[in-house]
């Protein structure tokens, strides 16, 4: 069963296009991780000013193996760098229990 993990940031508005050049130029390397299956980048088209950055993967082994790695660290280089874009984050973790794709 896969599980997926969500970082909820809060994002101000007038930061979003900070928030997505950030991930445009990101390493990328979650893409070869162990286990990884998806990743998208959710930006509200309405109010909110609350981000979603959803991956999938394989299991809770294989997400943990990715956040201790080099490349995770190396992926979060610009955060370290030029500070963050969000005012507040949390991670929420889901099993998915049923997936149905077109």
């Amino acid at each position: 069963m896969s599980i997926v993990k969500v970082n909820a940031i809060t994002v101000p508005r007038e930061r979003f296009a900070e928030f997505e050049r950030r991930f445009a130029s990101r390493a990328g390397r979650v893409e070869q991780a162990e286990g990884f299956e998806s990743f998208e980048l959710l930006r509200p088209n309405d109010e909110r000013e609350l981000c979603l950055v959803v991956t999938r993967w394989r299991s809770e082994e294989d997400f943990r193996a990715w956040v201790a790695s080099p490349d995770f660290a190396a992926g979060h280089s610009q955060h370290r760098a030029e500070g963050p874009v969000g005012t507040a984050s949390e991670i929420w973790s889901f099993d998915v229990l049923e997936t149905i794709a077109a």
